[in-house]
């Protein structure tokens, strides 16, 4: 979900290219989206710094006219009872409605979904035979693995690569700094530690006719 200073910044950018000091610069804006997401992200924050990140707690907020959909178009083009009853769950635990235990922890029937213990498991069942359908653009783009964090993603991408046939080739990040007199400041093994959201690591390791996994963010 994004920051709601996201949304009061291009309020202001507007008002600026329009000017017009009216809401948005007087322009309609549509936005789409589900409340029923993940909060925002913020680093070495609380879950009260998350909440208040919310569009609903912007001043913005109050001028916003909420138009709700009732029909699950994803479900009805499949047309299948399971892809229904899952849909359905979904949106209990969206709504907070799903049952809990005593600790507030939801636990999932057997039927709900297919459930693994290991990385290994959750490899081989989403990309059973990737050695000889890596070259495969159908059978690769019909399938993937979401992560939430870096680290789950790295793991992941190096487990996968070691399953494809071929020699391996490290690439390696190349770090500069503008001002050649603060390169003491900034010693190499610090640049090459640094993992940002969105990127490679500094050491990348693929073969010929590996796919390049998303990142997470």
């Amino acid at each position: 979900m994004a920051h709601k200073k996201s949304l009061e910044a291009l309020d202001r950018t507007l008002r600026d290219l329009r000017k017009n000091d009216q809401l948005l610069g007087g322009s309609l804006l549509l936005l789409a989206g589900d409340f029923r997401q993940t909060l925002p992200v913020i680093p070495n924050s609380t879950p009260a710094d998350e909440l208040n990140a919310c569009l609903k707690t912007s001043p913005l907020w109050k001028f916003a006219k909420r138009f709700t959909l009732k029909s699950h178009m994803r479900v009805r083009f499949f047309r299948n009872e399971t892809a229904q009853h899952f849909a359905h769950i979904l949106q209990q635990i969206g709504e907070g409605t799903f049952p809990t235990d005593s600790n507030g922890e939801i636990s999932f029937t057997d039927d709900f979904c297919t459930q693994i213990k290991t990385v290994q498991e959750l490899i081989n069942k989403i990309y059973p035979g990737i050695a000889e359908n890596y070259k495969n653009h159908d059978w690769l783009c019909e399938r993937a693995i979401l992560a939430a964090k870096n680290d789950a993603v790295h793991e992941l991408n190096s487990r996968i690569q070691e399953m494809i046939p071929g020699p391996v080739t490290e690439y390696r990040s190349i770090d500069t700094v503008v001002d050649s007199d603060d390169a003491v400041n900034f010693p190499i093994e610090f640049l090459n530690s640094l993992d940002p959201p969105g990127m490679p690591p500094h050491r990348l390791h693929l073969k010929i006719g590996s796919a390049l996994f998303c990142y997470a963010i």
